[in-house]
C-alpha cells in the first residue's frame, strides 16, 4: 500500500506539471531575461510547480571532459559489464597513457551512483577510472532473483575479476564493509585478481565505536520493525512489479524532514532567483536538488540485511560474518594495501568507524596501511569538494601509485 500511496499521489501532480511545463514554454526563455519582473515571476512558479515531484531516473554523470597535464581529454562512457543490478562503467578518456585502474565502488543507497560525479572527476585526472553503476531496484524484474549481501560481494568480486589483478579500489561510506568482505574472501580463496590497494572512506565498518544518531537509528529497533514498516511492493506497473523494496522515496522523505527547514529556505532562494533573473545562483539550487531528488530503489534483502548486519550487529567488526556460510577472515589479507580516510566532523560515519579496519586486517605489513583524518569536514566533505581535491586525493593517488 505505501508504494501505490506514493505512486497515486505522484501521478496525480502529473497534470498540474504538464499544464506547468506547456505555460513555461508557452512564455518562453525571454521571461527570463530582460522582461518585465512580473513576468519572469510567473515563469519561475511555473518552473517551480514542473520541479514538484521526484525522478527515478539516473541523473547523467556530466563528465564531458578532465584535464590531464596540459590538455583538456574527452571522456565517453562505456558500459563494461551490465548485471541484473549494477553495470560496471568506465569513464573512457581519449588518450593513450597508461594509467592505473580505479573501481569506484558507490554506495547502493536512496540516491545513483552519480552522487560520486566529483569523486570520479578527480580521479579521472591520472587514473583509468570504472564505477559500479547500481540500477534502480523497482526496474529489476523479478525473474533476475533476490539481491542481498552476499549477492553484493559476488558482483564485486565479478567486477574486479572483469578488470583484472591490477585493480585498485575507492569505496565510498557504505560499501566499505562490503568492499573488505569481498577482498577476504578473495584472500581466503587465494585468487589471482586479489586487489592492490583499497581506499575506504567514510564507511561504518565497526558503527559500535562512536555511535551517531544514524547509528542510534538503526538499533533502536528491531529488524522486524525495519520489515514491517519500511518495505513495500514495486506495483506491477513497472519493470519490477512485485519485487520488495526498500522505496528511495522513504529515505528521502526522512532526510528532509531532518532538515526540512533548510530544504524550504532553498526552494525559497531558488523561486527568487528565478523571478529575480539570477540564473546563474538558480542553477546552482537546481542542480543540487536535481540529483538530490533523483531516488532509488533498494531490494529489501540487501537493505534488511546492511542495517542488521553491520549498523545493528557489526557482524564483521565482531568476526562473527559469514559468506555463503563460509566465515569472512580479514586477517588473510595480505596483498591488498589499505588506505582508510575519515572526516573529523563526520555525523554519520564518526572518527574510528573506519580505521577500524586496520585492526580487522591484521595480516597486513605495516608499510601497506595507511590512516588518514581530515580535519575540518565532514561526511561528503572527505569524497567531495575542495578539501577532497586538495587534500585528500594526492593521499589516495599516492596509495595507487605505490602499489601499482
Amino acid at each position: 500500500m505505501l508504494y501505490l500511496a506514493y505512486q497515486a499521489q505522484s501521478d496525480l501532480l502529473n497534470p498540474a506539471r504538464m499544464l506547468a511545463q506547456s505555460a513555461l514554454a508557452a512564455i518562453g526563455a525571454r521571461a527570463m531575461s530582460g522582461q518585465p519582473v512580473d513576468w519572469r515571476a510567473t515563469a519561475a512558479a511555473y518552473e517551480m510547480v514542473t520541479r514538484a515531484g521526484l525522478t527515478h531516473e539516473r541523473p547523467p554523470y556530466h563528465i564531458e571532459s578532465v584535464r590531464e597535464g596540459n590538455r583538456d581529454v574527452p571522456v565517453t562512457e562505456e558500459v563494461v559489464l551490465t548485471l541484473p543490478f549494477g553495470s560496471l562503467l568506465r569513464f573512457r578518456k581519449d588518450s593513450d597513457v597508461p594509467q592505473a585502474k580505479v573501481l569506484v565502488v558507490a554506495p547502493m543507497s536512496g540516491h545513483f551512483a552519480t552522487l560520486l560525479r566529483n569523486t570520479v572527476a578527480t580521479l579521472l585526472r591520472d587514473h583509468d577510472v570504472y564505477i559500479t553503476d547500481w540500477h534502480n531496484a523497482r526496474d529489476v524484474s523479478l525473474e533476475a532473483g533476490p539481491f542481498g549481501y552476499d549477492d553484493y560481494v559476488d558482483t564485486l568480486i565479478r567486477f574486479v575479476e572483469t578488470l583484472g589483478a591490477d585493480t585498485h579500489i575507492v569505496a565510498v561510506c557504505q560499501p566499505c564493509v562490503q568492499v573488505l568482505t569481498a577482498a577476504a574472501v578473495m584472500a581466503q580463496s587465494g585468487s589471482p585478481f586479489q586487489p592492490r590497494s583499497m581506499t575506504l572512506m567514510a564507511g561504518p565498518v565497526d558503527t559500535r565505536i562512536n555511535p551517531t544518531t544514524v547509528n542510534k537509528l538503526a538499533t533502536d529497533k528491531p529488524i522486524e520493525w525495519f520489515r514491517r514498516n519500511l518495505i513495500a511492493t514495486v506495483p506491477s506497473r513497472f519493470p519490477g512489479g512485485g519485487r520488495k523494496v526498500y522505496p528511495g522515496f522513504v529515505q528521502l522523505g526522512a532526510f528532509v524532514a531532518m532538515n526540512m527547514q533548510r530544504h524550504v529556505n532553498a526552494h525559497i532562494d531558488m523561486f527568487l532567483h528565478l523571478a529575480t533573473g539570477e540564473t546563474e545562483e538558480a542553477q546552482k539550487i537546481k542542480s543540487f536538488y536535481d540529483e538530490y531528488f533523483a531516488v532509488l530503489d533498494l531490494p529489501a534483502e540487501f537493505y534488511l540485511e546492511t542495517v542488521q548486519w553491520i549498523f545493528q550487529e557489526a557482524r564483521l567488526a565482531a568476526r562473527t560474518l559469514t559468506y555463503r556460510g563460509e566465515p569472512v577472515d580479514c586477517r588473510a589479507i595480505r596483498r591488498t594495501a589499505l588506505l582508510t580516510v575519515e572526516g573529523e566532523r563526520d555525523d554519520i560515519c564518526s572518527l574510528g568507524q573506519t580505521s577500524a579496519a586496520h585492526d580487522l586486517c591484521s595480516g597486513l605489513k605495516p608499510f601497506r596501511k595507511r590512516h588518514h583524518m581530515q580535519a575540518g569536514v565532514g561526511h561528503y566533505g572527505v569524497f567531495s569538494g575542495r578539501k577532497w581535491e586538495g587534500q585528500i586525493y594526492p593521499i589516495v593517488r599516492n596509495m595507487i601509485l605505490a602499489n601499482s
